[in-house]
């Protein structure tokens, strides 16, 4: 399995070598010559700041750098790692981290085509994070107070990242796709986090990228990139977040692994 770690700090070019992991550099920052970087060839690295880790997968989109035998590509964080399990553990150094890192698939993962996080359900955010969001909304539909079942992505997405842009976003969305998204973000009360995910092969890897990369592009005629605020800033990370979830669901067979939280920025 090859595993790509991006980072937005070229320190981290040996931590993540350690980890067995392939190095990518985001962004506009300035990264050794050994790091793989968004800002060569065809890129949108200058739109980093907007879409946080896609500007490396359009990277890899339009480079073609992922050879067709290439079976079993990953990708993870600085701070998001996929572990083999649940863990209790506190690590304290880099080799206990590497210790649990998975590396290889799991044998009763095989007949899969990929994996996703472990799904992150809307109702273990804090509601007042809600209410403090966006409290307006709140009061005109208050059974969202009372009833879990209505949290759903489309209302955390309204929540968090603009009332209505997620409806705007889905008008865009190639027609094969525009009512199964739809359908999926009003039912499901949970989404599969962190622009994370491992496909089983290049093939599946390149169909995706070419249903989510058109979309976005047409969603930033929409919403342009005078945004302000997190959640507003990257809101095409966030969507290609959502989109993600649903596709692989879609057009995969697929399962989850946990995905654990643990910057090596921290770690020697």
């Amino acid at each position: 399995m090859k595993m790509y770690c991006v980072t937005i700090f070229d320190e981290h070019y040996d931590k993540i070598k350690r980890l067995g992991y392939e190095p990518v550099g985001l962004g506009n920052n300035i990264f050794s010559k050994k790091f793989i970087t968004d800002n060569t060839q065809k890129n949108i690295s200058f739109k980093n700041a907007y879409y946080g880790e896609y500007t490396f997968h359009y990277w890899l989109w339009k480079n073609k750098i992922i050879k067709p035998e290439e079976e079993w590509i990953g990708f993870c964080q600085y701070r998001k790692h996929w572990f083999n399990k649940e863990q209790e553990l506190k690590i304290t150094n880099l080799n206990e981290l590497n210790n649990q890192l998975i590396k290889e698939i799991p044998k009763n993962y095989t007949n899969y085509e990929s994996i996703l996080g472990e799904p992150l359900y809307i109702n273990q955010f804090r509601f007042s994070k809600f209410i403090k969001k966006n409290f307006k909304i709140m009061i005109k539909n208050p059974s969202l107070f009372f009833n879990k079942n209505k949290r759903n992505i489309k209302f955390h997405f309204d929540m968090m990242h603009g009332h209505g842009n997620l409806d705007i976003a889905i008008n865009l969305l190639d027609k094969k796709d525009q009512k199964d998204f739809n359908d999926f973000v009003n039912s499901e009360v949970s989404f599969n986090p962190h622009n994370m995910f491992i496909c089983k092969s290049n093939h599946i890897l390149n169909n995706y990228y070419n249903d989510v990369f058109p979309w976005l592009e047409k969603c930033e005629k929409e919403f342009g990139f005078n945004l302000q605020g997190y959640g507003m800033k990257r809101i095409y990370g966030f969507l290609a977040e959502r989109y993600m979830s649903f596709w692989f669901k879609k057009y995969t067979k697929y399962k989850t692994l946990p995905i654990i939280f643990n910057d090596i920025s921290h770690l020697n």
